[in-house]
């Protein structure tokens, strides 16, 4: 077997292994929270997404340890953008996504505000120590929060949530093991997935004279959000209310939080940023970021056509990595494209949608 199919080999088994690992993580941890008790909004927004966020965080803190900072940070952010373009846009294109109030004026404003942390953090070129302490002391802070907010939620979100990842409540000293076993397993599998995901994505990466911050991009952020992807339009078919959202929002605070955090605060000299990442992408994950407001606030509902909008950006973003990756020119032109045309015509689009909606809302009202 060659060097290149071995690779290629490699980041599939790792990919396999690392969902396996995640399934089993989420639903071991989904379980034994709701058998000690734990909220079942707490393990929608905490559990669930975190645990579907275990592979970003098991292949970025093995990439810093390992000196691979453009993959661990081309894992985060590509994971951030491909949560809400592709994932939502996915899955809103199967249903139309229902959007809690709490989560419009509680957790997308955090997303919004953790990205903009991470690119001002970013500027001087690395993610440091320091840097890495005070995003995780941020994901510390957002857990005990959302338990605490948990307790104010009304009876019918609660129930919701009790349905998909509280349906059973088991206390016997069996079952909690077997949860426990699940989570051990999980772990174990996260760690071999991701550490043959990582080698073999560097010698593609080698082979084909690609940067390690596009393979992270592309190939390892896709990957490892496959859990996200799961869970997300497998909530859109099931009808059930606000898991969708509930699961990227999550996923995404816990990226940029956890994720990097600790793998600033493992790597000995931090995760170093490049200044592509600063230029573009970043940027492109703050603007993602910050679509989510006015479109989750257009009736409490992301649409369709939202959801279209938002996959067909992920389709342009993915042409533009690729045309990137391989020196085409072509990319100047649809960059431009992007900025002076098809951004400014959607964000006026939003805008009057959002202002309808308001009208609309003033009028029942009156």
């Amino acid at each position: 077997m060659t060097e290149i199919m071995w690779a290629w080999t490699a980041v599939v088994v790792g990919l396999i292994v690392l969902v396996g690992g995640g399934e089993l993580l989420v639903r071991g941890a989904s379980k034994l929270a709701a058998a000690v008790r734990i909220s079942p909004l707490v393990i929608g927004l905490t559990v669930v997404a975190f645990g579907t966020s275990a592979p970003e965080l098991a292949v970025s803190v093995q990439a810093s340890f390992k000196g691979s900072s453009d993959l661990a940070i081309g894992n985060v952010v590509g994971s951030n953008i491909f949560n809400v373009l592709f994932i939502l846009g996915l899955s809103a294109l199967i249903v139309p996504l229902a959007v809690a109030s709490e989560f419009i004026r509680r957790d997308v404003p955090i997303m919004i505000g953790v990205s903009v942390l991470l690119f001002i953090l970013s500027l001087d070129g690395k993610i440091d120590r320091i840097d890495g302490a005070l995003l995780f002391a941020g994901i510390v802070a957002y857990t005990v929060w959302c338990i605490r907010a948990s307790r104010q939620e009304n009876q019918a979100i609660q129930q919701e949530f009790a349905a998909e990842w509280g349906r059973e409540n088991p206390r016997r000293r069996g079952a909690m093991a077997i949860n426990i076993v699940f989570i051990l397993g999980g772990l174990m599998l996260l760690v071999i997935g991701s550490s043959w995901l990582i080698r073999g994505s560097v010698v593609i990466a080698q082979s084909f004279g690609v940067s390690e911050l596009i393979i992270g991009l592309t190939i390892v952020a896709t990957g490892t959000s496959l859990p996200e992807l799961a869970t997300s339009i497998i909530a859109a078919v099931k009808g059930e209310r606000d898991i969708a959202v509930g699961n990227v929002v999550g996923s995404n605070i816990f990226n940029i939080l956890s994720v990097l955090g600790l793998s600033a605060l493992i790597a000995p000299a931090g995760v170093n940023v490049s200044d592509a990442a600063i230029r573009f992408d970043i940027p492109v994950m703050i603007a993602v970021a910050i679509a989510c407001w006015p479109i989750f606030s257009t009736g409490n509902v992301i649409a369709r056509w939202e959801g279209a909008v938002f996959f067909l950006y992920y389709m342009a973003y993915t042409t533009h990595m690729v045309l990137e990756a391989t020196g085409n020119d072509f990319r100047h032109t649809l960059s431009s494209l992007m900025l002076l045309f098809v951004v400014p015509l959607t964000i006026l689009t939003i805008a009057v949608t959002v202002w309808r909606s308001r009208q609309s809302g003033s009028k029942t009202a009156s």
